[in-house]
């Protein structure tokens, strides 16, 4: 009686895996989508896998990948509607997947074809029934891995008292699925290896080993750019996320494992976007300490002084600032010219204009952003700065003038 008995109660408390595992074929046909080509996701080529997704490349760099698919909103992921989908690689070999469902961020969708009052409308609805719709995509997902693997676990997943999530915990063939669902955040679920999960996504790496790295960052070109590579890219997507998708960036290029939707809960971000730059601050300042780094902040006037002292370190910058629509099209309709620039100081003189009419550039609070200063050139009086739009806007050039004029005059380096 007690060998039927036992096992019912270890199941029951998700001690003890379902009876019978499953095959790699019904978690395929379970999320709907073919995550895996076989038993184990860990050995295969991230490349491979992504394309088995049809998930287009997000980010490349000498060490590590991404891939995000940006679903539509009829397709499904067990049973649910997934807003965000990614796929992570190091060192050519996929490393775990992030699947984001009901969300704040997305709340505040629109149709971008319907008319003013319409959009209003959908607005106000969606952000009505977001609570509703968070816990009904829990439950669906929860529902649907535990009819395939048994009831979960309970755990705890990340770093820092204000980006740790409860998860329930699903273990299968050698991988970590995690359900968070934050309340009045976000639905997400993750795949991992178990060691990852077992030590809450901690990752830590020397200083002395990161310093070296850093430095083989910096690249000198012969036309007197000094740039930074290898800075992961995160595209925010079509909400308002620009300040936790740049710290993910600055975090991940640090070694330190980062989300830009746990960042947003940490940052307070409102529906839709808008996220407080100090209350991402002291939200993530513990994830980052327990990473083995601080956060430096440098404020005041945008220059290639300053901006020099961090760039030669491999340092990236946080930057605040106001991205204004002239000045974004002024600096794409310049970005073929500069590619082709070997000249620094004819260049130079070219951009008199944009220097002069820097003073008169008007600034918009409703405009407010943030982006990465990743360059400079002391020869043309230029800073190169990138944006979590996709990678068309990895790095692009601005003038210090210009730099200055949509300043809003805070900048933030992670240090160690």
């Amino acid at each position: 009686m007690l060998d039927r008995i036992l096992p019912a109660i270890l199941l029951f408390f998700g001690l003890l895996g379902p009876a019978s595992a499953a095959t790699f074929e019904e978690m395929n046909a379970a999320f709907g989508i073919p995550v895996w080509a076989d038993d184990d996701l860990w050995d295969d080529d991230v490349a491979t896998a992504a394309a088995r997704l049809s998930w287009p490349q997000e980010s490349q760099t000498s060490t590590d990948s991404s891939f995000r698919k940006y679903p539509k909103p009829v397709d499904r992921v067990l049973g649910a509607r997934p807003y965000s989908l990614a796929l992570y690689g190091e060192n050519g070999l996929a490393s775990r997947l992030s699947l984001m469902f009901a969300n704040k961020g997305d709340a505040g969708e629109t149709d971008p074809v319907a008319g003013d009052a319409k959009a209003a409308r959908d607005m106000k609805k969606q952000v009505r029934e977001f609570a509703e719709t968070m816990k009904k995509d829990a439950a669906t997902i929860s529902a649907a891995l535990t009819a395939l693997l048994g009831p979960p676990s309970v755990d705890k997943f990340g770093q820092g008292s204000q980006t740790r999530e409860s998860v329930q915990r699903w273990d299968w063939n050698g991988h970590a699925i995690l359900l968070a669902s934050p309340r009045d955040e976000y639905v997400a679920l993750r795949i991992l290896p178990p060691d990852v999960a077992d030590a809450q996504g901690k990752a830590r790496i020397s200083d002395a080993e990161l310093r070296e790295r850093l430095l083989s960052r910096v690249e000198k070109r012969p036309n007197g750019d000094v740039i930074l590579n290898d800075i992961p890219m995160v595209d925010q997507g079509p909400k308002g996320y620009c300040v936790p998708a740049t710290w993910e960036r600055v975090m991940r290029y640090m070694a330190i494992p980062a989300d830009m939707y746990v960042l947003a809960m940490a940052g307070d971000t409102a529906a839709g976007g808008g996220t407080s730059i100090s209350a991402i601050v002291s939200g993530v300042r513990e994830s980052v300490m327990r990473g083995g780094r601080r956060l430096d902040p440098e404020n005041g006037k945008i220059s290639v002084r300053t901006v020099e002292k961090y760039i030669n370190r491999g340092l990236p910058l946080m930057w605040a600032m106001y991205s204004m629509n002239a000045v974004n099209a002024d600096l794409n309709s310049r970005m073929d010219a500069r590619s082709a620039m070997t000249d620094p100081l004819e260049w130079r003189k070219s951009l008199e204009p944009a220097r002069k009419a820097a003073k008169k550039i008007p600034t918009d609070v409703k405009q407010a952003h943030m982006c990465m200063i990743i360059g400079y050139n002391e020869k043309t009086g230029e800073i190169a700065v990138s944006d979590s739009w996709g990678p068309r806007f990895a790095e692009r050039w601005m003038t210090e003038e210009e730099a200055n004029a949509v300043s809003q005059g805070q900048l933030m380096a992670i240090n160690f």
